[in-house]
């Protein structure tokens, strides 16, 4: 018998129809859900033929991340401390610049801040340890003892989480599911960091040469429900993860695409959602815009999409455009504002 995924058909605003579910402790609710098998078409069946188990993993409220409670969208400003980022690499290498620029998403809405030292665009190379270290851990350690919001190590691997971690960051982003680097995950589960485990296919340097799955949606659900397994078997606890369906990340746009349309599916694993499109190349591509630092409002729209399907978490380079859109749709579909 092949396997069965649900997705649910996520709906917003205060009026709810009797035998509505809440979704994810958050904004949104859903009466309906799409129910999806390999090689056969979706169809859609009320939420009281759903399974029990699955309305537990939907209905349940999702816990904090780093002191954050995710009842409402958060927002994760990106800080590329790169001299090759595909956006704004080179900008924020020296220090001083870089603690101003922290400071600068801060007052603009930041929850989270994002910092990486390793280009991960299509193309780019692998960074040795030490330049990776030598160019995060002296900055997280500047701006930490200031912040009010915590900060977030992107990396792959072991010593860099180590000196992260070390200099005041508590969460770990790893682009590569947590399969580049076996001790990551344990180091994680002994310093009780937050993950972010997202899919990728293939590493940076190729993943966007010729990327194929038997079915998108399907096979990065899969990917992640296997590293939560593998997360939880080194001892980080379930509140502790959150989930990303890697958009761009050895896929084509039609993959983008497909995982945008049905990305509430990730509700069924039970964990917060993080959203990373900003200044992405389907959305130049889409948008027919000629360089990332103009892509803002396709990015916004996609994470405003995003969100529409309770999505809680957007990792983003434009911090205060962000911020703006999102308080104005949550005003907007909550008839509300406070």
């Amino acid at each position: 018998m092949s396997k069965v995924y649900f997705r649910p058909l996520v709906q917003v605003g205060p009026l709810r129809p009797e035998g509505s579910l809440p979704l994810a402790g958050g904004w949104g609710w859903f009466t309906q859900l799409e129910v999806l098998e390999r090689n056969r078409a979706g169809f859609v069946i009320s939420a009281a033929q759903a399974p029990q188990s699955i309305l537990d993993l939907l209905c349940r409220p999702r816990p904090a991340i780093a002191g954050l409670s995710l009842e409402r969208p958060r927002l994760m400003g990106i800080l590329n401390v790169t001299p090759d980022s595909f956006s704004d690499g080179g900008l924020f290498v020296e220090p001083e610049v870089a603690r101003r620029h922290v400071e600068y998403m801060l007052t603009q809405g930041a929850d989270i801040i994002d910092i990486g030292g390793e280009s991960t665009r299509p193309g780019a190379l692998e960074v040795a340890v030490e330049d990776e270290i030598s160019r995060t851990a002296p900055i997280i350690e500047a701006i930490c003892g200031s912040l009010s919001a915590p900060v977030s190590i992107d990396t792959r691997k072991v010593g860099v989480a180590a000196a992260a971690l070390d200099s005041g960051a508590v969460l770990v982003n790893d682009v590569s599911g947590f399969t580049f680097d076996s001790a990551l995950a344990p180091l994680c589960a002994e310093r009780h960091a937050g993950v972010f485990v997202m899919h990728s296919q293939g590493a940076p340097d190729t993943m966007q040469l010729d990327p194929r799955y038997d079915d998108v949606v399907l096979d990065v659900y899969d990917f992640l429900e296997e590293r939560i397994s593998a997360l939880k078997a080194a001892g980080v606890p379930a509140t502790q993860i959150v989930v990303d369906p890697g958009i761009g990340f050895g896929k084509t746009l039609s993959h983008n695409l497909k995982l945008l349309e049905k990305i509430s599916l990730f509700h069924s694993l039970g964990c917060p959602i993080l959203l990373g499109v900003s200044r992405k190349g389907f959305i130049r591509k889409i948008g027919q815009v000629d360089a990332p630092e103009k892509s803002a409002p396709g990015s916004i729209g996609v994470g405003l999409a995003a969100l529409s399907q309770g999505v809680q978490l957007l990792r983003i380079h434009d911090v205060g455009e962000t911020n703006q859109a999102v308080k104005l749709w949550m005003a907007s579909v909550q008839g509300d504002y406070g």
